[in-house]
């Protein structure tokens, strides 16, 4: 294991009562999360969720907030699913749906049956990713209560050294901009990785485990991998930042490429000029390109993401039948069925119009529309329209504040989310308030922390956010 350089400050303590605080504090803040239904506790950093959501989905979302609060080593998930039945017929007919809907997923060998709320899946994919990209399709299906996982991931059979193995994914780690930590250490056996050392927070952590799985590992075993507040320090992920030269960055890129199933198996350009990427060639989907250009984007020295990306689906599908296919993938999404959103559609151009009362729900709405076939571009009109406070909710007392007193308490909201935030809690960032509207000023590590402030900001009830965040990196 990496020794601790001893420039590392160990003495700040996160109670476990405060952690907790922060956590439902979040829940309440973040949309997609059924608050008043979720009980959280918390001992020596290690969180337990218990209580019920009402999807898959929200289950998962949960445990990605709590991993993403400072001081929280680990999240054992014990919410309990409780959806209204669902027939069977009807329920597999949901579950075959969404399994074509999803670019990626319509190409692979997968059944699935459906008794009870309980999906059972066989079948066979080639790898780790494409597994994960199965579960996550089905996760937002209204009335799935439990995935039964039969699936068998046939990789091909291992020719690479151990050395030459642990050395790539070691690569991938430091090409990551999410794994903040350099103090991970990689041996391999038979294309079976161990993975120890330290890294900062719960979400890091998973990172790194995902990371070796997609970079090849037959199998990973991450319980001698620790997760510690002090990783989070400055001095450590300030090593990571040394220039990177363009080529080598787009190597990286490339390997991001390779290894996201979204994308295959189509192989976008990549070329690089002081740190900014440009993304050419041709992708078979609207969710291919926008993987693309994520992808290219979490790659640690990437200053710009020029996705030049054209969308040419293999045949083509008439308007018509994608209006349809978009209303209904839209209406059967676990978190949008409520909604009565418009859709119009030409030439493949697909506009999405209404209204929602988050940021997160519109962003879910151009998530679920992009995967369906034949669309080759999107334009999302939906408005954001909160839904006002109803007596008795838990921010009740907030939403009778007006004025400058109103602004005054969104920004301590803000501030708070960002002390508790393991991403953004030692950036230099500075908020402003007046008549509903955030302003962020300063600087942060690199475009990931600007882009999670300013939507911290808005889950925290900004109107609209003026994004002043400067990237160092």
């Amino acid at each position: 294991m990496k020794s601790q350089p001893a420039t590392i400050h160990m003495d700040e303590h996160l109670a476990d009562a405060d952690i907790t605080a922060a956590i439902e504090l979040l829940f309440m803040l973040k949309k997609g999360v059924t608050s008043h239904l979720v009980e959280v506790a918390t001992h020596e950093g290690i969180v337990v969720l218990s209580g019920f959501t009402d999807n898959l989905l929200a289950r998962e979302r949960a445990a990605e907030v709590a991993k993403a609060v400072r001081g929280v080593r680990g999240v054992v998930n014990e919410l309990i699913i409780r959806t209204p039945d669902v027939p069977n017929a009807e329920l597999q007919r949901r579950v075959v749906r969404a399994l074509q809907n999803d670019p990626a997923v319509r190409r692979y060998q997968v059944r699935s049956y459906a008794n009870d709320g309980e999906v059972i899946l066989e079948g066979s994919v080639q790898t780790w990713a494409e597994e994960l990209l199965v579960l996550r399709a089905l996760r937002g299906v209204p009335g799935v209560r439990h995935l039964h996982n039969h699936l068998a991931v046939h990789g091909g059979p291992v020719t690479a050294a151990d050395e030459d193995i642990a050395a790539h994914i070691q690569n991938c780690l430091a090409w990551d901009l999410r794994v903040k930590s350099p103090l991970v250490d990689i041996a391999a056996d038979h294309g079976a990785v161990r993975l120890t050392g330290t890294v900062g927070t719960a979400a890091e952590f998973d990172h790194v485990l995902a990371t070796a799985h997609r970079a090849g590992a037959t199998s990973v075993d991450a319980t001698q991998l620790q997760v510690a507040p002090w990783a989070l320090d400055k001095m450590l992920r300030h090593q990571r930042f040394a220039p990177k030269a363009d080529e080598d960055v787009a190597q990286a890129v490339r390997d991001a490429l390779r290894y996201d199933p979204r994308c295959h198996p189509d192989a976008p350009t990549v070329q690089v000029e002081q740190g900014t990427v440009t993304l050419t060639g041709a992708v078979s989907n609207l969710r291919a390109r926008r993987a693309a250009g994520q992808d290219a984007r979490n790659v640690l020295g990437v200053k710009d993401v020029r996705n030049q990306l054209q969308v040419h689906p293999a045949k083509p599908v008439d308007d018509d039948v994608i209006r349809q296919q978009v209303k209904a993938a839209l209406a059967a999404d676990a978190y949008l069925a409520g909604y009565n959103l418009l859709v119009s559609v030409e030439h493949g151009r697909v506009q999405v119009g209404g209204s929602v009362d988050s940021h997160f729900d519109q962003q879910r709405t151009a998530e679920v529309a992009s995967g369906i076939k034949g669309v080759v571009e999107l334009e999302n009109h939906v408005r954001v329209v909160p839904t006002p406070p109803q007596p008795g909710d838990d921010d009740d007392d907030a939403a009778d504040l007006e004025g400058p007193a109103a602004d005054l308490a969104l920004e301590q909201r803000i501030r708070l989310h960002f002390y508790w935030s393991a991403l953004l809690h030692d950036q230099e960032i500075e908020v402003r308030v007046a008549n509903g509207r955030a302003t962020l000023t300063g600087t942060v590590d690199t475009w990931l922390e600007r882009q999670h402030a300013a939507a911290d900001a808005r889950d925290c009830g900004a109107r609209e956010v003026n994004n002043h965040l400067r990237p160092l990196h």
